[in-house]
């Protein structure tokens, strides 16, 4: 497996689902782990690190709040020393047709989703900038790049990570940072596994390896897209669908 050995890592929506994963993937592989999320929901998953003998931080943070999102990097780099890697995973969907859903919805899920990302990658660019070298890696969705009824907000901030990506990718590669994209397809998770089996059937039929994906499955990108093994990789869409959209 992939080593970040004394890599330094912040991973956004880090208490549960993919978050989770991708935090505790990386902090298996040698990475000291900053696990972002709202109130004290990441202290379980640090205190399950730690009991390990891993090195790692939950911060309370909401992405929303730009004004902390922003100090985030420099209280990193104050702490650790470094900052290698940052993981925008934090999201949220509130799905409607178009024609019903409310303006609130809408600015709700691309600020979580999109614009936290822009004003996280923002402000860690400085400090990899002067490093010279690091990894962005979004989270986005196989939704972003098919579409989904009731869901134009979620996919057009899904959509927004993939060109956010490619476009901030140029403009680091000097530089050796690179940025790219996890775009994960039907994913088992806490609010899959609640839906009737049927359905779940019904999902694994349009996926030609017919099975839903797995959070490690996703996670083992993430790390990937963040080792050195892949530092000529950047400005990429890793799909992690079983096949769903190619």
């Amino acid at each position: 497996m992939f080593s970040l050995s004394g890599k330094v890592a912040i991973v956004t929506g880090a208490s549960r689902g993919i978050g989770r994963a991708i935090a505790e993937r990386m902090s298996e592989q040698g990475a000291t782990v900053i696990a972002v999320a709202r109130g004290d929901h990441a202290r379980g998953v640090v205190d399950g690190l730690t009991a390990k003998g891993r090195t790692a931080e939950a911060v309370s943070l909401d992405v929303t709040d730009s004004a902390a999102v922003e100090k985030l990097p420099a209280a990193v780099m104050e702490r650790h020393g470094r900052l290698d890697i940052v993981v925008a995973n934090a999201g949220i969907a509130r799905d409607q047709l178009l024609m019903r859903m409310k303006r609130d919805d809408w600015d709700a899920v691309l600020a979580t989703n999109l614009t936290a990302t822009f004003v996280l990658a923002k402000a860690a660019i400085r400090p990899m900038l002067t490093q010279r070298g690091g990894r962005i890696i979004a989270v986005s969705s196989v939704v972003g790049q098919t579409g989904n009824a009731g869901q134009t907000n979620y996919a057009a901030s899904k959509a927004g990570l993939i060109g956010f990506a490619k476009a901030l990718a140029r403009e680091v590669a000097s530089r050796s940072i690179t940025v790219n994209v996890v775009a994960p397809g039907l994913i088992e998770t806490d609010m899959t596994r609640a839906i009737a089996d049927k359905a779940q059937a019904d999902w694994a039929s349009q996926i030609p390896l017919a099975r839903l994906g797995t959070v490690d499955d996703v996670a083992t990108a993430a790390c990937f897209l963040a080792s050195d093994e892949a530092s000529y990789i950047t400005g990429h869409v890793l799909a992690v669908n079983g096949g769903m959209y190619m």
